[in-house]
């Protein structure tokens, strides 16, 4: 029996969701969140168990985290310097059309319809840095289906003419599980310079 789209969209989804909530933190957002001011307002994007929204309140960081269901955010509710923020961002209208943030952080999550309101909700010089998996992982297990997965070059595409590229890797990674992965650091055009002493030549 076939799925309908939107069947198999959940299913995605759920799959998306249980990848955040057991997998520890992206080396790649940590790599970059680190050239981040203490105090700066970061995005997290369909934050799941809330895995990278610990790491940036760790990093001194204020967090708006937003996912369908925040009911595995419990655990971090009451911490300082966070806001949970219930949304469906798939069926809603983007529930940040009047804020802005000095960095968005997307792992394991696509949903395209987006792509210009997470661009437009950097500040200037804002930090965008997007981790998820790539057209041919279904080599290696789920998410298989092509709609769910990043096209080559899909990422540049999403911030040509927007933001200046830090880093990009369309790339296979076997940790923290065998996968093809795409992921970009970007900067938000405008606003101060920012200093990557992390960057390699």
């Amino acid at each position: 029996m076939r799925l309908a789209k939107t069947e198999r969209h959940l299913l995605t989804r759920c799959f998306y969701y249980m990848v955040n909530e057991i997998m520890p933190a992206s080396a790649w957002v940590a790599r970059w969140i680190s050239q981040l001011a203490p105090r700066e307002m970061i995005l997290d994007v369909a934050c799941g168990a809330g895995r990278h929204t610990q790491l940036l309140l760790d990093h001194s960081l204020r967090v708006v985290a937003v996912d369908v269901d925040i009911s595995a955010m419990n655990s971090l509710e009451r911490r300082h310097n966070l806001e949970l923020v219930q949304a469906d961002l798939e069926n809603e209208p983007w529930p940040f059309a009047s804020a802005y943030f000095d960095g968005i952080v997307v792992t394991n999550y696509l949903h395209r319809p987006i792509f210009p309101d997470l661009v437009a909700s950097l500040k200037p010089g804002g930090v965008f840095i997007y981790e998820t998996f790539a057209l041919g992982n279904g080599r290696f297990g789920r998410p298989s289906n092509p709609d769910f997965l990043l096209q080559p070059g899909e990422l540049l595409r999403v911030v040509d003419g927007k933001a200046r590229v830090i880093a990009y890797e369309d790339v296979y990674t076997e940790t923290p599980k065998p996968a093809l992965v795409q992921r970009i650091c970007a900067v938000a055009n405008g606003g101060s310079p920012r200093q990557f002493p992390d960057l390699v030549n």
